[in-house]
């Protein structure tokens, strides 16, 4: 990868006091809406409106986007309010007409980073370009593939590089749209700190009520900036209605965002704990999620034994269990001695769910 430093260049060049701010529909759905959502932008701390052109959707059937036709609108929003313009590309096709329509801002989308094919070929079609190239995280959680992008795009001589974080899809539920796994992009951010990282909490939540608690999770994480959908009408929205908020509350939204500055010594101290903290805050997070999911298990294995009148404590198994964890834990710089008290808190919370298993009636 390039120099991690000349990376960063065109964030820092643009000089603002406030994170990058991405925001425009999910979906150009006609000229009216697209000017319409720009001109209610213009004034607000929005650097780049983004609106998808051609819309890469799960199912056939779906609207798909309106084409090279909405780079004209695009074009019009930049005539009209002075916004700068992005959208997604994923060939040589949507490239080149993108360029042509001097388009800005271009990212990779999240079907199409998992494609080294196809990252190629749009880093092809892209070579020495001066725009701003952003690459979103593959829908897997594969930091590899997502480096392995940028690194293609980079291999292009390409200056102007930048990550976005929506999030990873999951087969099991979970209250997020696609679930953030917050720890790829902190050890993204370990690995490269200088390369920019925006965070799109729209297609993370898929629900514009937890926008803002998302994108403040980002900022304390210290990313650069914020991808946010918004519509003009974002309940009649074509596409992605529910996760689509209004120019008026995006404005609120950067209101109520707690933003740091560092201006001391002390303050660049306190950004950093706060950074830290943050990602203890993600990790402890995790953790409560995996023992829930730890304990469902256990209660079917307490049903299963109830069944089969098995009696709850095994205790063979549980001094397997023990001598695993107390080597993983070393492989991991964790003590015997925290280890043990950690599983035997682990293991009696376990017991007492199968014995309030056991203690149900049959058929209540």
């Amino acid at each position: 990868m390039k120099n991690k430093k000349e990376l960063r260049t065109w964030l820092d060049d643009l000089q603002l006091d406030h994170p990058l701010v991405i925001a425009g529909p999910c979906s150009a759905e006609t000229e009216e809406q697209v000017l319409k959502t720009a001109h209610e932008l213009k004034d607000t701390d929005v650097n780049y409106y983004r609106a998808g052109i051609w819309k890469p959707r799960t199912r056939p059937g779906m609207f798909e986007g309106v084409g090279a036709l909405g780079l004209k609108w695009l074009q019009k929003v930049k005539e009209e309010t002075g916004l700068k313009t992005a959208t997604e590309v994923a060939n040589r096709t949507h490239v080149e007409l993108a360029l042509e329509h001097d388009i800005d801002l271009l990212w990779i989308g999240a079907r199409s980073t998992v494609s080294p094919f196809i990252v190629q070929e749009i880093a092809d079609a892209l070579k020495g370009t001066d725009k701003v190239i952003l690459v979103k995280n593959p829908v897997n959680p594969d930091l590899a593939l997502w480096l392995g992008a940028v690194e293609r795009l980079a291999s292009s001589n390409i200056k102007k590089l930048g990550v976005i974080h929506r999030g990873f899809s999951t087969y099991e539920k979970t209250k997020y749209r696609n679930n953030p796994e917050w720890q790829l992009a902190i050890e993204l951010q370990s690995r490269f700190p200088d390369l920019p990282i925006i965070n799109d909490p729209s297609h993370i939540t898929g629900n514009r009520g937890m926008i803002l608690d998302v994108s403040q999770t980002a900022l304390d994480l210290n990313f650069d900036g914020l991808m946010i959908e918004t519509h003009c009408d974002p309940d009649n929205a074509w596409s992605d209605a529910s996760q689509q908020v209004t120019p008026q509350s995006l404005e609120q939204i950067m209101k109520d965002l707690k933003i740091r500055k560092e201006t001391s010594k002390e303050a660049e101290y306190n950004n950093l704990i706060n950074t830290l903290r943050t990602q203890i805050d993600v990790i402890d997070h995790h953790l409560i999620e995996v023992l829930g999911k730890r304990m469902k298990v256990s209660d079917g294995i307490g049903t299963l034994k109830k069944a089969n009148n098995v009696a709850v404590l095994q205790s063979k198994r549980w001094n397997e269990i023990l001598g695993k964890m107390i080597l993983e834990g070393e492989e991991n710089n964790l003590s015997e001695e925290f280890v043990l008290r950690m599983f035997k808190a682990i293991h009696q919370e376990s017991i007492n769910h199968q014995e309030k298993i056991f203690r149900q009636k049959n058929g209540s």
